[in-house]
């Protein structure tokens, strides 16, 4: 898990033939639409402007240091060209091979290489109507497919994943629904055969590192779409998405600013935690312009305070209000999500810290150490709790997200 908890930071993108309906990658789901009604997408599916090469730059730029894209999403589209369906790329007019310029493009970058597999299918003939499935509302469908098969045909589906393209770092599978109660039919462990599955991708990719969502344990967690309350007993990763869509969607408008994000990365890592975060490139295959920009002001922030997330984790300092703390070894990172006036108190770190400076700019902020018996008298501020070390502030924020103060330990 080194690298893992180390880089802390990945990009997850979503793309396939929804990307043309723009509508969200549920989009075959949500309007019960019949292969034959999809099939316009697979027939027209020609991202010409496909430059894996610019996907892995932009994630480099913004910070980020693993990537992984959705090998087959939840409509059974194949972004390679597997033996043992004909419904993928090869077959539509663009014609080559997705997955093998992707895995090419971040390792010239130096990133990490991840895979998405959808372990639902629902063009599979095989895979059983269930109540995630365009046609679960029609009675004839009801019950149909045959487990066993598509259980072989989802195996050998990995198989090839894992034996074509070199060293896989990282695997995201997706996703058991056993029990739920808004999807009748769910399905989980026994349904994948996950165990034997998890086993073949253990033998063929010793070094991999498999998520939770098989139905059985992974070597990490994934809450997606919230921020867990507090730290973790496991190792964990928030899977977010800029505007709620995974896949390439219009006219969705709700995209999370940058310093939001930027939030949601600290306050992942303060909790012992990393963030994937989504883009859904578009039909063309291009990166959004919106998403784009965003990921930019990300690089930005990171440019200037990335060894406040890289190799740091929680602290056992607990930090002021609205803010927070993450460590590594005698560094110790305030990360500021207002600005207060002038002065923010520090419990604990009195006689602790041997120098204090603003990260972006390296200019040292001024330490003070108060009597707590000390009272409050006109010009003079009041002492502080025992142990408190109280830091002086410029006025003016620096012009940066969310700021940051580097403290120095004393070990």
């Amino acid at each position: 898990m080194t690298w893992f908890t180390h880089d802390r930071f990945g990009m997850f993108v979503h793309w396939g033939l929804y990307a043309l309906a723009a509508r969200h990658e549920w989009v075959k789901t949500r309007e019960r639409m019949t292969d034959e009604e999809y099939q316009v997408y697979f027939d027209h599916f020609d991202p010409d402007r496909y430059d894996p090469a610019g996907w892995a730059r932009t994630a480099k730029a913004a910070g980020m240091r693993y990537v992984v894209l959705t090998t087959k999403h939840h409509d059974g589209f194949c972004l390679w060209d597997s033996d043992l369906t004909d419904y993928t790329v090869a077959g539509t007019p663009y014609g080559k091979d997705l997955i093998g310029p992707f895995v090419e493009a971040c390792r010239a970058e130096g990133l990490k290489v991840g895979f998405y597999h959808s372990l639902i299918d629902w063009h599979h003939p095989s895979f059983p109507v269930d109540g995630t499935h365009p046609r679960r509302d029609e009675v004839n469908f009801k019950g149909g497919g045959d487990i066993a098969d598509y259980r072989r045909y989802l195996h050998g589906q990995v198989r090839e994943l894992l034996t074509r393209y070199g060293t896989i770092d990282y695997l995201f599978f997706d996703f058991s629904y056993e029990g739920r109660k808004e999807w009748w039919g769910g399905k989980g462990a026994d349904d994948w055969g996950a165990a034997e599955l998890l086993a073949m991708v253990r033998d063929l990719q010793p070094g991999i590192l498999v998520n939770d969502r098989t139905g059985l344990p992974g070597d990490f967690v994934t809450p997606e779409q919230y921020q867990p309350t507090g730290a973790l007993a496991e190792v964990w990763e928030a899977c977010q998405t800029l505007n709620g869509s995974w896949g390439y969607d219009r006219d969705n408008l709700d995209y999370k600013s940058a310093e939001l994000l930027i939030r949601m990365l600290v306050d992942g890592v303060a909790k012992g935690g990393n963030l994937l975060l989504n883009v859904g490139p578009n039909g063309r295959g291009e990166i959004d312009r919106r998403a784009r920009d965003i990921l930019a002001e990300i690089g930005a922030w990171m440019d200037l305070h990335e060894r406040s997330i890289r190799g740091c984790g929680p602290s056992a300092f607990e930090p002021p209000p609205d803010c927070r703390f993450t460590q590594n070894g005698d560094r110790l990172y305030l990360h500021l999500f207002s600005w207060p006036p002038r002065h923010v108190h520090l419990p604990g770190l009195a006689g602790r810290v041997r120098y204090a400076q603003l990260l972006d700019d390296a200019s040292e902020i001024r330490r003070v150490v108060t009597d707590p018996d000390q009272a409050a008298q006109n010009t003079r501020m009041g002492g502080q709790p025992p142990g408190t070390l109280t830091l002086e502030l410029p006025v003016q924020r620096p012009r940066t997200a969310v700021p940051v103060i580097e403290l120095f330990l004393d070990t």
